[in-house]
């Protein structure tokens, strides 16, 4: 059983910065993808970055509108598959849950954008940039 587990969601101003962690438990994954997925009430499930890949053959995406802003990294110190979404400069259209999702391979790069090519989710960490 793959558990995926979010943190580090809070409330934030206009132009500051979280770090949002994601770490799945209960298997360990030589090759995978994982993605940040994020929703607002009313609204479809939006892709927000993703990485995929192991060792040197990483590979990371991320939707337009937070390249330049966010940045998903891995921490291969850890045991568990752990991922990290650096987000900086933090806007009011940036309020959302943020779901972290777990794919247990590398997704061909055409796959990466869409939640139902991942298997694995986590509850949520809501996340509120007030201005």
């Amino acid at each position: 059983q793959v558990h995926v587990v979010e943190s580090g969601g809070g409330l934030v101003q206009v132009g500051g910065s979280l770090r949002l962690s994601c770490a799945a438990s209960g298997r360990t994954f030589s090759s995978y993808t994982m993605g940040w997925f994020r929703q607002v009430p009313g609204k479809e499930r939006e892709f927000v970055a993703a990485i995929r890949g192991s060792g040197g053959n990483v590979a990371t995406h991320y939707t337009d509108s937070v390249k330049g802003r966010f940045t998903i990294s891995r921490d291969r110190t850890k045991a568990e598959n752990t991922v990290y979404l650096q987000m900086n400069n933090l806007k009011s259209e940036d309020t959302a849950v943020y779901y972290c999702a777990l794919h247990h391979a590398r997704l061909i790069l055409s796959s990466v954008w869409a939640g139902e090519n991942y298997a694995y989710w986590g509850q949520g960490t809501q996340v509120t940039v007030s201005s």
